[in-house]
């Protein structure tokens, strides 16, 4: 698969009906095509599609079995994508990651192989089980879309994408993600149980084929091309002045939360969202509108994605762990405490 050559984007030029229309027609193709496969997990769909086309990066959590790499798979597959799964383990390498060098006797020299991070979509299954080396390893490639071996820079491909996840429940044999790395996620989302009507769906799926050990490959109905095409039209979707101070003034809030909640609530907060907050607000904004079909953000934008937006970048203390403050709690007062334009 050759390489795409990303043209710049002019995000004055205002996007047209036919542009529009155009990108709204891809996104329900490629929302239907997943939704062959994956039974309800509204919220992880739109969570997953927002990240593609805002070109960043995604965390899920969630206990096993809620089919978080089916859903990883099933976008890729929907894209024409190459899809790279990374089972992370406690003696995970840096180096099955980001490729390594080996020697060729026959030639008496090193080739480089690269390693399963050069994809387009790359599952790292319970991330959190890698070491602090392995993990520091991909923030190279997460924030400059590059690795680096033997002191030569590997492009990768575009686009790129990454979907980490992570179990809550087991904590022996895992390592807690640093806050710097965390910040690299565009979106937290925690998946949840199905309800009772898609889990019997589950059932009637895996009983006619469509799911199980031997379904088919979803049948691609976009592009890479496509995608990296949709991703310029985000950049080019309208932000009102009043919605970028209104995210700048909810990221802020977070920072001093004490002064705007109270001592009770806002004392659980040690550490607020850095100004990537204010970026993923920005971006992933963006991508919801066009999701949406307009070319315009609204308040309602930024709303929908505070919990995916916020929830990793909000460090509580000890004592809102002890008296079970879920970040949740505190990203809905907040937003109801910030005056909405």
């Amino acid at each position: 698969m050759t390489e795409l050559r990303r043209a710049p984007v002019d995000s004055t030029v205002p996007l047209t009906e036919d542009e529009l229309a155009a990108a709204r027609e891809r996104i329900e193709r490629i929302s239907a095509a997943f939704s062959t496969r994956v039974v309800g997990q509204h919220r992880v769909r739109t969570a997953l599609l927002v990240t593609l086309l805002a070109e960043g990066h995604v965390l899920l959590e969630s206990v096993p079995g809620l089919a978080k790499t089916l859903a990883s798979s099933t976008l890729a597959q929907a894209v024409d994508a190459r899809f790279a799964r990374i089972q992370c383990t406690p003696d995970l390498l840096p180096s099955d990651i980001i490729g390594t060098q080996v020697y060729d006797p026959r030639r008496h020299e090193f080739e480089t192989q690269l390693g399963p991070v050069h994809a387009n979509f790359v599952l790292l299954d319970e991330i959190n089980r890698a070491s602090a080396k392995t993990q520091s390893a991909l923030l190279e490639a997460m924030q400059e879309r590059q690795t680096s071996i033997a002191g030569t820079v590997h492009p990768l491909p575009d686009p790129f994408m990454v979907l980490a996840t992570q179990n809550p429940i087991e904590e022996e044999g895992t390592y807690v993600l640093p806050h710097a790395q965390m910040d690299r996620f565009l979106l937290k989302e925690v998946v949840d149980y199905p309800t009772e009507d898609d889990e019997l769906m589950v059932l009637e799926r895996i009983d006619d084929g469509t799911l199980g050990q031997h379904m088919a490959e979803v049948s691609a109905v976009a592009s890479t091309a496509d995608v990296v095409q949709l991703q310029g039209i985000v950049r080019r979707v309208y932000v009102d002045p009043a919605i970028r101070r209104y995210v700048v003034a909810l990221v802020r809030a977070t920072r001093h939360a004490t002064e705007l909640l109270g001592p009770e609530l806002g004392g659980y907060v040690e550490i607020g969202a850095s100004p990537r907050g204010s970026i993923a607000f920005f971006q992933a904004a963006r991508a919801m509108a066009v999701v949406q079909g307009r070319h315009y953000v609204i308040p309602e934008d930024v709303r929908e994605l505070r919990h995916s937006v916020l929830r990793h970048r909000i460090h509580l203390s000890f004592e809102a762990l002890a008296d079970r403050v879920r970040p949740e709690t505190v990203i809905d007062a907040v937003f109801r405490a910030v005056p909405t334009p």
